[in-house]
């Protein structure tokens, strides 16, 4: 995101504990979103502001969100938020088609902290009338966010014909999406943001493998997933729903570069040189 606003010639601030990670082209602003007394004197006015941190890894609320909601001054206020979100907010769907309408059903602790994040972004959007734009994103994926380790590793995935269908987005897909919700209609609008592809995560592992020339990961049944798969793995494959993004398509306007893995996939591998081994 910030190398797409560079380039359109935005000044791009860059918020984080670590200034050190911003890179040269962004101006690093040092502070913690755990920490309220750091958020003082943010430069928030009539910004357009990217909230791309994740809520806390415990608890109903999203606390990071509300100290940095809280830090910003009733004179001092953005033009509009855009809050990245997930996927996970609607819940087991059983493989069934979820749009916008979709009443969201978190079922996990970090699915319920993000439903909660967006309730909060929205009540503090509407009382100071600030723009909000909320993008409930698939599985992200693209250059250094394959599972590469775990396939070397050997780990196994469970049976094409009993993982459940999800959605990915590639992470240029997502930044597209982003850039474009600067100036999307409405003062609260919501999108689906992903690819054209509903597949399993077994499907993509095993894309991923057969693309870097690993061996295809073996694949078992739920009784050996549930003893040998980390209970993180497990709460993802324990959800299933099809993303429909026909209205980030029309809305947003945008034609995705990677609609399906095939190509999200290839394009990794030639953004960088990867060893398989």
């Amino acid at each position: 995101m910030a190398q797409r606003w560079r380039q359109a010639g935005a000044d791009v601030f860059a918020l984080g504990r670590n200034p050190d990670t911003a890179g040269n082209a962004i101006r690093a602003l040092q502070a913690d979103l755990d920490r309220p007394e750091t958020l003082a004197d943010l430069p928030s006015t009539a910004a357009l502001i990217y909230y791309f941190a994740p809520p806390p890894a415990e608890g109903e609320r999203d606390t990071r969100l509300e100290n940095f909601l809280a830090a910003i001054p009733a004179d001092a206020l953005p033009r509009r938020i855009v809050y990245i979100s997930t996927s996970g907010v609607y819940g087991d769907c059983q493989g069934a088609w979820v749009t916008e309408q979709t009443p969201p059903q978190p079922g996990t602790g970090r699915a319920k902290r993000r439903l909660a994040a967006e309730r909060a972004l929205r009540a503090w959007a509407q009382a100071n009338r600030v723009s909000c734009v909320i993008l409930r994103v698939g599985g992200i994926y693209g250059p250094g966010r394959l599972p590469l380790k775990r396939l070397r590793q050997g780990m196994p995935v469970l049976r094409r014909d009993l993982a459940p269908p999800t959605n990915r987005i590639h992470a240029e897909d997502l930044a597209q999406a982003c850039q474009a919700a600067a100036t999307a209609p409405g003062e609260s609008p919501l999108y689906n943001v992903c690819d054209n592809q509903a597949s399993t995560m077994s499907d993509y592992f095993i894309a991923v493998a057969e693309q870097a020339g690993l061996p295809r990961p073996g694949e078992i049944d739920w009784r050996q997933a549930e003893a040998e798969l980390s209970p993180a793995m497990l709460s993802y494959l324990r959800e299933s729903r099809r993303m429909d993004n026909s209205k980030m398509l029309r809305e947003l306007n945008i034609e995705l570069a990677y609609p399906t893995l095939r190509e999200g996939l290839a394009a990794c591998f030639e953004a960088e040189e990867i060893n398989p081994f």
